[in-house]
C-alpha cells in the first residue's frame, strides 16, 4: 500500500491540502485499511486476496482524493493566498533581516569605531568588533539566500507548481541584488544614524550590471534546490 498512498499524498499536496491534514488523513486511511484487511482475513481470504479486497472497499484513488480537496478549510495558505506566502511574507522577512543587519552596523559603529567617519573601508577593528561586524554582514548578504531556500523548500514540500515560487525568488533576488547601504557622518548628513539605504535602479559608477549580476547569482542559487526537486520528481515518475 505504500505506492497508492504515495500517489494520493502527491495529489492532495498538489491540490493545495495542507501537509498536516494530508498526514492525518493518510494515517486514518492506513488504520482503516488494516481493519478492512483483518475483516477479509477472518472471512477466509488469503493475505493477498484480503489486501486486494480491502483496497476495493477503501475506495478508488479519485474518490479518496475528492473527499479531501473539496474542503476549503483543509487547504494550506500557499494554495489560498500564494501571492502573500511567496510575495509579501518573504519581503517582510527580508526587511527584518536588513533591519537587524543595519542595527548591528550602527551599534558596532558607535561602540567600536566612535571616531570614524564611516564603518566601511580599510579600518582596523578589534577581534570582538570584527566578529560583530561580520555577523551583520552575514545577515545582510546571507539573508536573501536563506529566504530563497526556504521558498524552494516550501514549494517542494507542498508539490507546488513553479509560477509562484519563481515569482517570489525573482522578487527577493531583484530587491536584494539592487539594494545598497551608505554610512558616513559627512556624506550622509541626514537619514537615520547617518545610514542611507536604497535601490540601485539607475546606472552608476559601477553600473546597473553589478546589481543585475548580484540578483542573478541570488536567484540562481536559491532556485537550484527547487529545480533539483522538479527534476527528481519527473525522473521518479518516468522510472
Amino acid at each position: 500500500m505504500v505506492k497508492p498512498f504515495n500517489e494520493l499524498r502527491k495529489r492532495l499536496l498538489r491540490a493545495g491540502v495542507a501537509p498536516r491534514h494530508v498526514r492525518r488523513y493518510l494515517a486514518e486511511l492506513d488504520d482503516h485499511l488494516a481493519d478492512l484487511r483483518a475483516e477479509e482475513v477472518r472471512a477466509g481470504l488469503s493475505r493477498e486476496e484480503a489486501v486486494a479486497a480491502a483496497i476495493v472497499r477503501l475506495g478508488t484513488l479519485d474518490e479518496l482524493t475528492n473527499a479531501m480537496i473539496g474542503q476549503l478549510r483543509l487547504r494550506s495558505w500557499t494554495a489560498r493566498a500564494p501571492w502573500a506566502i511567496f510575495g509579501l511574507a518573504p519581503l517582510f522577512v527580508l526587511a527584518l533581516t536588513r533591519l537587524a543587519a543595519f542595527f548591528i552596523l550602527w551599534t558596532g559603529w558607535q561602540i567600536f569605531l566612535p571616531a570614524a567617519d564611516t564603518p566601511f573601508g580599510n579600518i582596523h577593528v578589534s577581534g570582538l568588533g570584527n566578529l560583530y561586524f561580520q555577523l551583520g554582514r552575514a545577515i545582510y548578504f546571507g539573508g536573501p539566500f536563506f529566504i530563497g531556500w526556504g521558498i524552494s523548500a516550501l514549494a517542494a514540500r507542498q508539490r507546488l507548481r513553479a509560477i509562484w515560487p519563481v515569482v517570489g525568488l525573482a522578487l527577493i533576488a531583484c530587491i536584494a541584488g539592487s539594494s545598497y547601504v551608505q554610512a558616513s557622518r559627512t556624506a550622509v548628513p541626514g537619514g537615520f544614524g547617518h545610514i542611507r539605504v536604497g535601490l540601485a535602479l539607475a546606472p552608476s559608477v559601477n553600473g546597473i550590471s553589478d546589481s543585475l549580476i548580484h540578483a542573478v547569482v541570488i536567484f540562481s542559487l536559491t532556485v537550484l534546490p527547487y529545480l533539483i526537486w522538479r527534476w527528481h520528481e519527473a525522473h521518479s515518475l518516468s522510472a
